[in-house]
């Protein structure tokens, strides 16, 4: 194959695969510069020992799989010990939960989700991810106790999570 098309097949294969491995990556654990490493060197894996592409749902999964290998290499290297057993748990939830397009779907009922937040809620969740305060400044901010803070956080991730679950349905 020429060096031209092999060169278009991995811009196409990077434009189509690149946020759905990177997702993959944060969600068994990687942080984000590390997300952003490891995904770099699958592709450029890929790149150097080229595979056959069947249809899209293979090479996702093939991706997935030198990524998740590069993830352990790299735990290994700076000496942390991967728990393989929920690594490998979380790669199936991940494989069930956002395989078709990478997650894509989730975060757009996600975002729909959190727009729809009001009030406390959403002032709390604010406060403490968006803003990054520890819980008890958000409750310092929020006029709340830390344990009120907790329970709140926590009454609005379960609705969150039943908020996109009916949205994918």
């Amino acid at each position: 194959m020429a060096a031209v098309d092999r060169r278009a097949e991995l811009e196409k294969l990077v434009r189509t695969h690149q946020r759905g491995v990177w997702r993959y990556l944060r969600y068994l654990g990687a942080e984000n510069a590390e997300a952003d490493d490891i995904t770099q060197e699958t592709f450029l894996t890929v790149w150097r020992n080229p595979f056959d592409q069947y249809d899209e749902r293979a090479t996702a999964g093939y991706l997935r799989q030198v990524a998740k290998n590069k993830f352990l290499m790299h735990l290994r290297a700076k000496g942390r010990r991967p728990e393989v057993g929920s690594l490998d748990e979380a790669a199936q939830l991940f494989d069930e939960f956002a395989r078709d397009d990478g997650g894509d779907r989730q975060i757009d009922a996600m975002a729909e989700c959190m727009r729809k937040l009001q009030g406390k809620a959403r002032r709390v969740v604010d406060a403490y991810y968006k803003e990054g305060n520890s819980r008890a400044a958000t409750a310092t901010i929020m006029q709340m106790t830390e344990e009120g803070v907790k329970t709140l956080l926590r009454r609005v991730k379960e609705s969150l999570r039943e908020c996109v679950e009916k949205r994918l349905k």
